[in-house]
């Protein structure tokens, strides 16, 4: 009986905690079709989590008129997939020297890879600033190419300093280390390099480790607001975050906030829910030594 209570009490809370997470998201998506009058009015009470009400789609058509928010998803879609792919690549590549290669200062450079894991961002944001307006751009002026100075307002500036991730490359190369080295010796002894191991042997075996790195790497990218505030000057290339600071200027309309916000979750959560099974999976066994 007492096994059946704290199987009942377990599953109670866990529920519990669910709806603690699912109800802000509920609400959200909710109020993104009522009025601006009806969600204050429901606040008080259980209606503000239900689709009750004068319901329509009108905040989404003035979230579309107001601001270019299919332009602004269409740069934030092509930012975070551009950064996911050269971060699981870039990270990957590291860690697998870190971790399957045996060279000379290979501890310390992880150890110092991990202890930029304190230092936060915004301390070395004004000095990248100065570094990306001394790099070389090549630009199209009309029908040449011309070199000039700056990465300034580009596409290229939102996801280069994104790439590397030091929390990446430690969780690749925890994962990496789970992977039983011998493998690495009977490959070289067929004959196979370094590069072949990684792609042929080492990587298509980290699904997990890939799928939770490009998670992890989406989040930032999707969610970045400081970096493209001060890197972005033209419309056309801002994120979708930057948007939102469009609503808040002039006659804010909380329902018009509410629809822009749930159309930026939504890309955010498909991606969790298609790849929960191999996060837990690769969370999981980063705990396990091979």
């Amino acid at each position: 009986m007492t096994s059946y209570l704290r199987f009942f009490a377990g599953h109670v809370g866990r529920v519990v905690l669910a709806l603690v997470f699912a109800l802000p998201l509920v609400f959200m998506l909710v109020s993104s079709f009522k009025p601006d009058d009806q969600i204050f009015g429901d606040l008080g009470s259980l209606r503000a989590f239900l689709p009750v009400g004068a319901l329509s789609l009108d905040n989404y058509t003035g979230v579309f008129e107001r601001v270019p928010a299919a332009r602004f998803l269409l740069n934030s879609v092509l930012i975070s997939s551009i950064t996911v792919v050269l971060g699981v690549i870039v990270n990957s590549l590291a860690a697998f020297a870190l971790s399957r290669m045996r060279w000379p200062g290979r501890k310390l450079v992880l150890t110092a890879v991990i202890a930029t894991l304190i230092v936060p961002f915004e301390t070395f944001a004004l000095p990248l600033v100065w570094w990306i307006n001394q790099l070389p751009l090549l630009r199209v002026n009309g029908f040449h190419l011309e070199w000039t100075t700056g990465w300034m307002d580009t596409y290229q500036v939102q996801i280069l300093p994104l790439v590397a991730n030091a929390f990446s490359i430690f969780f690749f190369h925890q994962y990496f280390q789970s992977i039983p080295k011998e493998i690495d010796e009977a490959a070289i002894v067929d004959g196979a390099g370094w590069f072949t191991i990684y792609r042929r042997i080492v990587m298509p075996l980290s699904g997990p480790a890939v799928a939770t790195v490009a998670i992890l790497t989406f989040l930032p990218a999707w969610n970045s607001y400081l970096w493209p505030l001060m890197v972005v000057q033209s419309e056309e290339l801002r994120p979708v975050m930057v948007g939102l600071s469009y609503f808040f200027q002039l006659n804010v309309s909380w329902g018009q906030i509410m629809a822009y916000s749930s159309m930026i979750t939504v890309p955010i959560l498909a991606l969790f829910v298609a790849f929960q099974r191999s996060f837990v999976n690769s969370i999981a066994s980063t705990g396990v030594k091979g």
